[in-house]
Parts: C-alpha cells; sequence; structure tokens
C-alpha cells in the first residue's frame, strides 16, 4: 500500500493528524499541496485573503521539504480535481489521507471528487475540542451557552485556574472590559512583514492575471503586511502577549478613527490557517499572566482567552452540531439586497466608511466593527442573511465557511432564532456613539430618530424593534428594550418606518 497526504490550504501544521500518520516515514510519503483557481474565483475574496493562502501555503511546503517530506507542488491549477488524478497515478497511491475539512463545502467537494484511490479523512486536530467531544459536551447540557461550555473548557484545559476554581474568583470579567475610548489613548504598534521573494511572485502574478477582475474592483492588494509562515505567526503571538496583551481589556470593544488594530491580537489569520494551534496560544496567554500578575490585570488576559477557547471553539462546535439548513436560516424572513456601498466604501454613514474603508485596505476589522456596526446595520435594515454572509466571506481575511455561517447567521443577524445568541445584537447610533469617534465626524445626528439628519441607525433600529415586536417579546432579554419602543408616540414610529422605508428605495432602488 502506498499511502499519500493532501495538505488543504488551511491545515497549514505539521502536527496535523494526516501528516502525523505517517511522520514516521517522511521520505516516503508522497504529500501534495494544490492552488486552485476555481475554488479562489468562487467568490470575490480580498486580494489580500489569496495572497495570505498562497504564500502561506508555498512557504509551508518548503517547509516540508526541509523536514525531507516528499512534497508536490500544484501553484494556480484550474481546479483539483486534474492535479490529484495525475500526482495519484504518478506516484501509485493506493490511499489518500486528508485531514477533515473544517467547512461543510469542503468535504463535499472531497467526497464528489473522482480518484483512482481510496480517500481516508481523519479526525482534524486543529482546533482544542473534537467534533464529537463538543457533540457530547452539548447533549449534555439543556442549554446551548457559551459561557457554561467556556466554563468546561477552562477546566478541561486547566488555563487560568487554581484546582477547580478559577483564577481571580470569577469566570468572566466582561463588565471591566467595554470602556469607551478617551482622547489621548497611546495604543500600541502592530508587527507587520514585509513580503519575501514568495510573497512578491504571488501578488505581481495576481495584478498580472486577468482572472481577478472582480476582485480587483474592491479590493486593495498592496501593501501586504501579513506573516505568511509559522515563525512568523509566533512573533505575532510573542508580540502581541508581550506588547498589548496587557491592556487588551478594557478597550477591546472601542472603536477609533485611524486605529485599525488597537489593542486586538491579529492572530486570528493564523489560528483559521492553523500556522497557530489554539492550545499553544491559550497556554501561552495564561503563562504569560502567571508571570507578571502583580502587574497585569487578569481581565485582560481572561477576555483574551475566553475569545480564543471559549467563542472560537464553540462557534466550530455548533457549525458542525447543526444541521446542513443552518446557512439557510431567516427567523426575521429579512430579503433586502446588499447595497453596494458594502463594497464601495461609498457611504455618508461614517462608521460605515471608516470600516469598510478599512476592510478594502486590509481584509481586516476587529470583532466589535464587525458585530455591532457591520452586522448590527444589516440586521436593523432588514438585509439579506445570506447576502451579508457571503459578503463578509469574500471580504474578511480570516474568513472560512465555519466562522462566517456561525458568526453571521447566529451571532450578528439572529436568523437563526436564538441558537446561538440569547437576544438579537441590535443598536441604535447611541451605541456608537459611546464606543467610538465616528459620530462625531458624521453628517448624520446620533441623536435624531427621523429628518433629513436623522442617523439611519436611529430610524432602522427602532423600525426592526417595531415591525418584530411579536417574535422579538418571545426572547426574555428583550422585555426592557420593548418597553422603550412603548414611550415613542405612533405618529413617530410610523415616521420612522416611512423614512426606513424611503432610505431602501434610493439606497437599493426598491420599493420598502
Amino acid at each position: 500500500m502506498t499511502v499519500g497526504v493532501w495538505v488543504l490550504g488551511d491545515q497549514l501544521w505539521t502536527g496535523q493528524s494526516a501528516l502525523q500518520s505517517c511522520a514516521g516515514e517522511p521520505a516516503n510519503t508522497p504529500v501534495i499541496l494544490i492552488e486552485s483557481l476555481s475554488h479562489g474565483q468562487a467568490m470575490p475574496y480580498h486580494l489580500q485573503k489569496l495572497v495570505l493562502v498562497w504564500s502561506a501555503m508555498r512557504h509551508f511546503a518548503e517547509e516540508l521539504r526541509q523536514a525531507n517530506w516528499q512534497v508536490s507542488y500544484y501553484p494556480a491549477a484550474e481546479t483539483f480535481q486534474a492535479p490529484l488524478t495525475e500526482w495519484v497515478t504518478q506516484q501509485g497511491i493506493t490511499e489518500l489521507r486528508v485531514m477533515a475539512p473544517s467547512d461543510r463545502p469542503f468535504a463535499q467537494l472531497i467526497q464528489a471528487l473522482d480518484l483512482p484511490c481510496q480517500v481516508r479523512l481523519l479526525p482534524n486536530n486543529c482546533f482544542l475540542w473534537s467534533r464529537e467531544d463538543f457533540r457530547a459536551w452539548a447533549v449534555s447540557h439543556k442549554r446551548l451557552l457559551m459561557e457554561d461550555f467556556y466554563r468546561e473548557s477552562r477546566r478541561r484545559f486547566q488555563v487560568l485556574m487554581d484546582g477547580n476554581q478559577p483564577l481571580g474568583g470569577r469566570w468572566n470579567f466582561d463588565q471591566e472590559n467595554r470602556k469607551p475610548p478617551k482622547g489621548g489613548l497611546k495604543t500600541p504598534q502592530a508587527l507587520w512583514f514585509e513580503p519575501d521573494a514568495i510573497t512578491q511572485d504571488i501578488i505581481d502574478w495576481i495584478k498580472r492575471s486577468d482572472r481577478f477582475q472582480r476582485h480587483r474592483q474592491y479590493w486593495q492588494i498592496e501593501p501586504f503586511r501579513w506573516a505568511v509562515t509559522r515563525q512568523q505567526a509566533l512573533q505575532v503571538l510573542d508580540f502581541f502577549i508581550h506588547t498589548r496583551l496587557p491592556g487588551f481589556g478594557p478597550y477591546q470593544d472601542a472603536m477609533v478613527t485611524g486605529e485599525m488594530t488597537l489593542w486586538h491580537s491579529m492572530i486570528s489569520p493564523y489560528l483559521n490557517l492553523s500556522l497557530l494551534h489554539p492550545l499553544e496560544v491559550v497556554q501561552a496567554a495564561g503563562q504569560a499572566y502567571l508571570e507578571n500578575q502583580n502587574d497585569w490585570n487578569l481581565s485582560s488576559v481572561e477576555g483574551f482567552i475566553r475569545q480564543v477557547m471559549g467563542w472560537r471553539e464553540y462557534m466550530h462546535g455548533v457549525y458542525h452540531l447543526t444541521d446542513e439548513d443552518y446557512p439557510q436560516r431567516n427567523w426575521f424572513d429579512h430579503t433586502h439586497s446588499l447595497p453596494e456601498f458594502f463594497w464601495t466604501g461609498e457611504t455618508d454613514m461614517n462608521c460605515l466608511y471608516q470600516i469598510l474603508t478599512q476592510v478594502k485596505q486590509t481584509g481586516y476589522a476587529h470583532h466589535i466593527q464587525r458585530l455591532m456596526v457591520l452586522s448590527n446595520f444589516a440586521l436593523i435594515a432588514g438585509l439579506s442573511p445570506q447576502a451579508i454572509e457571503s459578503w463578509f466571506h469574500a471580504a474578511f481575511i480570516d474568513a472560512y465557511d465555519w466562522v462566517m455561517q456561525t458568526n453571521v447567521i447566529g451571532m450578528g443577524l439572529f436568523a437563526d432564532g436564538g441558537v446561538l445568541a440569547s437576544k438579537p445584537y441590535a443598536a441604535s447610533a447611541n451605541y456608537i456613539n459611546r464606543m467610538s469617534d465616528y459620530c462625531h465626524q458624521c453628517r448624520y445626528s446620533a441623536r435624531d430618530r427621523t429628518g433629513d439628519n436623522a442617523c439611519p441607525f436611529n430610524f432602522f433600529y427602532w423600525d426592526f424593534l417595531d415591525r418584530h415586536r411579536e417574535k422579538l417579546s418571545s426572547q426574555g432579554r428583550m422585555g426592557f428594550i420593548l418597553k422603550n419602543l412603548d414611550k415613542i408616540s405612533p405618529a413617530e414610529r410610523q415616521a420612522m418606518g416611512q423614512q426606513a422605508a424611503e432610505w431602501h428605495s434610493r439606497a437599493l432602488g426598491v420599493e420598502g
């Protein structure tokens, strides 16, 4: 029997299960990596996402060769099928081993391949929790709450624990991590890298190719400054822990003009490519706190660890727990098309302009920009969940199907009816005004609910509550908010609904 290994583009770790199954004899194990152009054009992916993935793959292939693996690399192939068939035949492979893909669509792609060998999927070990362990946890609990899962994760992996109790006597310091930005914030620099020859070759090829004209309409490819190797990713992690993590907590929800990264870690692209493993990330953060606990706030470290071993693992687990119809869910029956400004950034709403311009330039925005501005607007404006999820998937450098289905369909748009979140994350301009400086430079008033100067976040928010009052009343945490709706006169509610309809008519060219 001749065994070969296919390494997928988001499985770039020598410890991944398919490679590990043959680790005893790398010189006798054929390995293949393939760049598929058709896969890269399935959506108008951000150009920097394409550069990141293909450069990281090419660098990883070199890393494997240095470790004596027998590597075949197919750059710019049209599809996966032809290179795989050619390679399997040439190498005489009888069993092709692949670590199970994180994304359902890619698993279906593998199943549909017609190859002259047996295909064996090995369990995905790039997460803290296996899919089977998460399912076992889920069925043993009456409620599917992230907080319960997060606490179990802390116990299981003994992170920030004192025996069976949390360090500091509390599991969650979220209330201390919501400070609005103040003037004169001294934000740390980000760690970026200049493209090496491999990366620059990919950039130049994409710029010359006529295959990516649609992508070039929307996204900037340069300057490209992301890490593309595990060594660089480890540098980013170390840089974050020692220069950003101590101050991460208090302002992790803040949004500031011109400050794209603030104290955020910037490691999600590397985690999602498997250049970093979540266990080494949380252990490094936890160990750094133990060594500096007299000087560091536990709230900052706990808040970061909750994002990695709580929210990220929970999203991955729920993705594989839910039925395959999850991507099509639309609890509010929202159907409005995506406004063109999501692609161009050309809008008078300064918050959206700032964030969309940033995404255009880098493929990145932090979690509050995504949740409380982009997703919030899509929710209250009644945009199609599927349209906005597709945009998120195309626009963000760390986007994958398992990431965006749960984060956008579930968390951001509440289109799953509450599988993930206990209430919709809907907010008026008041939230954005409190947590950012965007409103200070906007032509709209964050205070006005109707009229020419009214911020669309205001009339859309109250109209959203009004339109969906019956459904929202079934969500226990919405009672207080709906009481505030009752304080607004019927005439003003009607005026806000009319203004929302007129906005859609102008922006989308449709009747409201």
